[in-house]
């Protein structure tokens, strides 16, 4: 068992609408680009139909095992905040699965603490999309 923070989480709701997605539309992930307006929210899409890209981070997985990447760029401004997706009533102006239904995933976060990050340093850094199996289904061959 790890002891290490996860990089993220989400909220009971947010789960709830994962589940929803993951019935209609099968395996889902998010991606966290660093865009402005709504290409800052997450964006959940059916796994695969996004191509992570070699530099791309894996923050970790949320609810239904969905894997949430992060760009590159932006993970160095976040590497020190705890992720948690959530859902609020809503449209986003994107291509988010959750765009249709009336709600739209948003990112909350709070500063790992100097122990949280200090643990996370000493782990090493996250898995990037040119290191992960393609078994998954997220990464670009």
């Amino acid at each position: 068992m790890s002891n290490l923070p996860p990089r993220v989480l989400n909220t009971p709701e947010a789960g709830d609408w994962i589940a929803r997605l993951t019935a209609a539309h099968g395996p889902l992930m998010f991606h966290q680009s660093g865009g402005c307006c709504d290409g800052s929210a997450p964006m959940c899409f059916v796994a695969g139909e996004f191509r992570v890209g070699g530099q791309d981070v894996l923050l970790g997985h949320v609810a239904e095992g969905t894997p949430v990447w992060i760009g590159a760029a932006q993970f160095e401004y976040w590497r020190h905040t705890q992720v948690t997706i959530d859902v609020v009533p809503g449209r986003g102006s994107g291509m988010s699965l959750e765009a249709p239904e009336g709600v739209r995933f948003i990112v909350r976060s709070r500063v790992f603490s100097d122990d949280e990050s200090a643990a996370l340093e000493a782990a090493g850094e996250p898995p990037r999309g040119d290191s992960v199996a393609l078994g998954e289904g997220t990464a670009s061959p």
